[in-house]
């Protein structure tokens, strides 16, 4: 078969189903039994059974006897270890999340946007004793989080189905519309209190030089310490360190 320099554009629909079943036990956060993946992808139990089977072997997922379900693997995390070592951008930004931690006190993260989600790359934890604690691989709720709407702002897709998670998520379309509207023409994102009770998120975008976005940069904490007014003057350090990171790219 003759090189062509590029990826080949066929794809085996197998991976591709194994793939659907990593992102629904990923996007779950609990382990899960057969019948409910095969809800959530679509794909038949049967199928499902032998993607699982499969991906049990090296470890990608793992099977828990006490219930008869399936969770993500340790492979999982080694893999994403190996990965995130030869990503440039978290290299570049580590610095920006150390310094927005030290100027803000509060949790400082970089996230990356894929095609339908956007994922936690890396995070500087705050030093204060009441936090919020972020997680790597973890992906943002597109229409409840600061970074989630900042992914929405600039071309992602908002879920089909706008689940409350507290009484100030927004539900209602054409608010959330609005909301990305604002976003994406002063420039960062706000959550307050959408996605837990507590907790307040600003969020950055970073672009290239072509204007498309490759990371997202956010502070996250509780709303004693991070309000609105906060927040905004927050948004301000994290557009100059959003810039930083972009001259790299």
């Amino acid at each position: 078969m003759a090189r062509t320099g590029r990826p080949a554009d066929r794809q085996v629909e197998s991976v591709q189903k194994a793939i659907a079943v990593l992102d629904v036990l990923a996007a779950a956060g609990e382990a899960l039994g057969t019948n409910e993946i095969a809800r959530r992808t679509g794909i038949n139990a049967s199928t499902v059974s032998r993607l699982l089977a499969t991906l049990a072997s090296p470890g990608l997922v793992q099977y828990h006897r006490s219930s008869g379900r399936y969770g993500l693997g340790i492979r999982i995390l080694q893999l994403a270890g190996a990965a995130r070592e030869t990503l440039d951008v978290r290299r570049i930004a580590r610095p920006s999340l150390e310094d927005l931690v030290a100027v803000s006190g509060e949790t400082a993260t970089l996230s990356v946007p894929g095609e339908h989600d956007v994922m936690t790359l890396d995070f500087v934890q705050s030093p204060q004793s009441v936090r919020s604690v972020a997680e790597i691989g973890r992906n943002s709720v597109r229409h409840a989080t600061a970074v989630g709407k900042v992914f929405l702002a600039h071309g992602g897709r908002a879920p089909d189905e706008l689940t409350r998670f507290t009484e100030h998520t927004i539900t209602d379309r054409a608010l959330l519309d609005r909301e990305i509207a604002t976003i994406r023409e002063r420039g960062w994102g706000l959550s307050q209190a959408e996605r837990e009770p507590d907790l307040v998120g600003v969020a950055v975008p970073v672009l290239d030089g072509d204007g498309a976005l490759v990371a997202i940069l956010g502070l996250q904490g509780p709303h004693g310490r991070l309000d609105a007014q906060r927040a905004e003057v927050l948004a301000e350090a994290l557009r100059e360190h959003a810039r930083t990171v972009a001259s790299a790219f």
